[in-house]
């Protein structure tokens, strides 16, 4: 199980660059019939406050049904939506904005940062996947590994656009509930930005490496979101952080501290607050959910239907 798997808010920033190069894949003419699932949600509280944690997936078929139950109850009776980031509504700007971080300030070309044989892996998994290898020559390896781990899944016919957090987004808007976000744009993409240069390239050619696998793998990892099993979801993830550990702690540990440090400064305002981020950060060990036992904060699982 390879890192770039799991749920990442990567997953959907990577699809507002594809349409450079390939066009989005088109809806079939017969809506499948809906899959009812039942992802997991926490509930931290205190005498006047109410923080509702909910794990997404930021790209998903048509037909599964998860905005209802418990989450859709919480959902409603929440003042405020809470996002990892709030996207710009021009996609352009936003591709803009990783385009300005992504571009190598050395002038090194990409691929011979690369090993010989992890570069001509790399130029076949682009070719592949359809993604003109040569337009990212001038751009840093994170660059190509994230859309590394985005083109298969398109063309799998998984979309960003009915990802959980844009129906939650619109849910709040259209509802008039304030929507805001636990990080910036820029913060999230300089987490990879900042990536000293080794680990780019570890995180580029495990994405190559991995390539052969993404569809089953993340279709495990979807069913696990979709069935409510974050235990089974954490399993996966520890196997891939195994790999690489460095880039785990700036990835996914340290945000969940910062975010936990976030909810506990919150319940000092009453009110009750929906918090949506990627399923990856709310299993396992490290989850927000552990940061938050640390600062003597507990969570509790919200069964379905309370």
């Amino acid at each position: 199980m390879r890192l770039t798997a799991f749920p990442s808010r990567w997953l959907a920033a990577g699809l507002l660059l594809l349409g450079a190069w390939g066009q989005p894949q088109p809806l079939a003419a017969r809506e499948p019939a809906l899959t009812n699932v039942a992802p997991a949600l926490w509930q931290v509280k205190d005498a006047d406050t109410t923080i509702y944690l909910f794990g997404t997936v930021h790209v998903l078929k048509p037909g599964i049904d998860w905005f209802k139950g418990g989450v859709k109850q919480a959902f409603d009776a929440s003042d405020e939506l809470v996002l990892e980031i709030i996207e710009p509504e021009n996609p352009g700007e936003m591709a803009q904005m990783m385009a300005g971080k992504a571009m190598a300030t050395d002038r090194v070309a990409l691929s011979t940062r690369l090993a010989p044989d992890a570069a001509q892996k790399y130029r076949a998994a682009m070719v592949a996947a359809g993604v003109p290898w040569q337009s990212f020559e001038a751009f840093n390896p994170w660059m190509a590994g994230m859309i590394l781990s985005v083109a298969p899944l398109q063309k799998l016919g998984y979309q960003s656009d009915i990802g959980a957090e844009k129906i939650l987004r619109a849910a709040a808007e259209k509802a008039g509930k304030k929507v805001g976000a636990l990080e910036t744009v820029e913060q999230q993409l300089s987490f990879f930005a900042d990536l000293p240069m080794a680990q780019q390239v570890q995180f580029l050619n495990a994405t190559v490496e991995g390539m052969d696998g993404m569809e089953g793998e993340f279709a495990a990892l979807l069913n696990h979101w979709q069935t409510g099993q974050p235990e089974k979801l954490a399993d996966e993830m520890n196997d891939s952080l195994k790999a690489t550990p460095e880039l785990a702690q700036v990835l996914l540990i340290n945000r969940n501290a910062n975010w936990a440090k976030w909810i506990k400064a919150r319940l000092d305002q009453p009110g009750t607050v929906f918090v949506a981020v990627g399923a990856g950060h709310l299993a396992g060990k490290g989850s927000v959910q552990d940061q938050l036992k640390t600062l003597g904060i507990a969570s509790a699982r919200v069964k379905q239907g309370e």
